[in-house]
């Protein structure tokens, strides 16, 4: 059975996650990523340059996701970024717009990850622990 556009995108776009922030391959990654590239965020510079750069910066930045959702050329998901640079990891909703199979836009909402003693309800942020029970 034929994957649907979907799928297609959320394939797309965890491996391109992967292969940048995990792998640090960057021509690869390179490949995922428009020219045109347009950055939403707070913390990431702008265009691809700003992002290879600021994964270039944080040399041990490791992403995670526990889940994914697609509708047409849109992809959620929720993501665990890890860093020495910060004691806490963040958890985030990246939204990317794809076009021509290729990643052309991003925005995210990124917290804290809190631990079982800073979660109000009770519950992780991120699968089923605490990062402070792992």
């Amino acid at each position: 059975m034929a994957a649907t556009l979907e799928e297609k995108n959320t394939a797309l776009v965890l491996e391109a996650l992967d292969t940048l922030f995990n792998r640090k391959n960057y021509a690869q990654a390179a490949q995922f990523w428009s020219e045109s590239y347009v950055q939403h965020s707070r913390h990431v510079p702008a265009g691809r340059d700003g992002l290879f750069g600021l994964v270039r910066a944080l040399a041990d930045v490791r992403f995670e996701y526990d889940m994914a959702i697609a509708q047409g050329d849109f992809v959620w998901v929720h993501s665990r970024y890890t860093s020495s640079a910060s004691p806490a990891a963040l958890i985030g909703v990246d939204i990317i717009r794809i076009e021509d199979g290729k990643l052309v836009e991003h925005w995210d909402v990124l917290q804290d990850e809190a631990t079982r003693s800073e979660s109000a309800g009770g519950h992780p942020m991120f699968g089923s622990t605490f990062a402070d029970e792992r």
